[in-house]
């Protein structure tokens, strides 16, 4: 190896480890903010606005049809901390990542029956029971933890953008046709209020997540 092609190779390599270093030195700093947080705030709207007070806003009334065909409702998740989410099966950009980080969460929690799993399909009108079915296999989608569902466009477009707010273009544009692709893990706790919002895609958020899960289980 030629002496310029090494002192290129050695610089990459110092550049690799200090982005690494600031990384983890970002996610120690975020984690020791956390651990003085005792409570996690409410999110009554779309903009996202931490309150510290209960408001108003659950989520409201659902019934969708899961990968074995069985209805899924508010029940199901009564007395659950529950993450959600919203893909297609055919997705070919970020679902395949929310899937991979959602079922990391399935693996963390597999023994723990205070949490569940949601996920929404935003293309009912391609993935069947049947579709859902093939998709849970493939991803070690597992039952009861965790429910993909499927059913009208309209119910789940109307809990998606008034229930989960997870629709951010539609905060800007109000644009009901427009298609519905978000990132976002939602928690929600036992009672069914929303209690933070994460990117599903990316490692530090998930770890935030599961941070945050912890302390909505120790809330008194």
């Amino acid at each position: 190896m030629s002496y310029s092609r090494f002192l290129c190779f050695l610089i990459l390599i110092i550049g690799y480890c200090s982005c690494s270093e600031k990384e983890d030195s970002k996610e120690k700093r975020i984690a020791v903010q956390e651990t003085v947080i005792s409570k996690l705030p409410y999110f009554n709207s779309a903009i996202f606005t931490p309150e510290w007070e209960k408001g108003n806003h659950k989520i409201p009334d659902f019934s969708f049809t899961n990968q074995i065909g069985q209805q899924v409702n508010n029940e199901t998740f009564a007395g659950k901390i529950y993450v959600t989410d919203f893909f297609f099966t055919i997705c070919p950009g970020i679902c395949p990542q929310l899937t991979k980080n959602m079922g990391l969460l399935q693996r963390e929690y597999q023994n723990d029956s205070d949490i569940m799993f949601l996920s929404h399909s935003v293309m009912p009108w391609n993935d069947t029971v049947e579709k859902l079915a093939d998709y849970a296999k493939e991803n070690d989608v597992r039952l009861p933890m965790w429910n993909l569902v499927t059913g009208s466009k309209d119910a789940i477009y109307d809990i998606a953008r008034n229930g989960y707010f997870a629709d951010e273009d539609f905060v800007k544009t109000k644009d009901e046709a427009s298609f519905i692709h978000t990132e976002n893990f939602i928690l929600v706790d036992k009672e069914g209020y929303i209690r933070g919002v994460y990117n599903g895609t990316l490692a530090l958020e998930v770890k935030r997540l599961m941070r945050h899960i912890e302390i909505l289980k120790s809330e008194i």
